[in-house]
């Protein structure tokens, strides 16, 4: 009977602990740096990353080698000037890897540029985050 009664009083804690254990899981973004030079985000029409302020990020990022490379073997990189100090200066390889970054406190829209000569219309392989409550 002592046991049942503990499990009876247990059992809404241990509920209050795994729901808030998910609430800090990363949200999955998944992000392909094309062969062709340009950033596609799945399930998106335009190259844009939406995201809540101070929110987790966990950026599937797929890679794919264009026509050049840097000299350590970086296909492409996902970089945020304004944002370099705080996790947002990506080396991008051949294949697929994940990256846990942090959404930035402040509402903004911030440019994520490619910084590696990965050939052909590098220049133009940018999109966005946007920041917004």
């Amino acid at each position: 009977m002592k046991a049942l009664l503990y499990c009876a009083l247990l059992l809404p804690a241990f509920a209050t602990l795994s729901a808030r254990a998910g609430a800090l899981d990363p949200r999955l973004i998944e992000i392909v740096a094309a062969k062709d030079n340009t950033f596609r985000v799945l399930h998106e029409k335009s190259p844009v990353i939406r995201a809540k302020p101070g929110e987790l990020l966990r950026l599937r990022i797929t890679s794919e080698r264009g026509s050049e490379q840097a000299r350590d073997g970086a296909t492409h990189s996902l970089v945020i000037r304004a944002l370099r100090d705080q996790g947002w200066d990506l080396r991008l390889y051949d294949g697929t890897k994940d990256y846990d970054v942090r959404v930035p406190e402040t509402p903004a829209e911030y440019l994520v540029e490619c910084t590696v000569k990965c050939g052909r219309g590098h220049d133009d392989m940018r999109m966005k985050l946007v920041v917004a409550r």
